[in-house]
């Protein structure tokens, strides 16, 4: 499996959406809180070409992009082949 990181805060709940079904799916991921540690956040928006809310969502060294995204792909069942790929 590819290891996922997502770049969260804990005031949104779309990343807690997202660490919601990341962890019923079994699939476990490492958090960078960019409220915590805002000197990660210009880290972030590069890799996500620029994308400035959270959650920022890679698996590997694939970008995925937010919450809407990651279920999106749930939805079309294409989250599995990308997380084990």
């Amino acid at each position: 499996m590819k290891s996922v990181e997502i770049y969260t805060s804990p005031l949104c709940g779309f990343c807690h959406a997202a660490k919601r079904l990341l962890s019923q799916k079994g699939v476990s991921f490492s958090e960078v809180d960019v409220l915590a540690h805002p000197d990660r956040k210009p880290e972030m928006i590069k890799r996500a070409g620029g994308g400035r809310t959270v959650p920022q969502i890679f698996v590997g060294d694939t970008h995925v992009g937010g919450c809407d995204d990651l279920f999106a792909l749930e939805k079309a069942g294409k989250l599995d082949a990308l997380l084990a790929a």
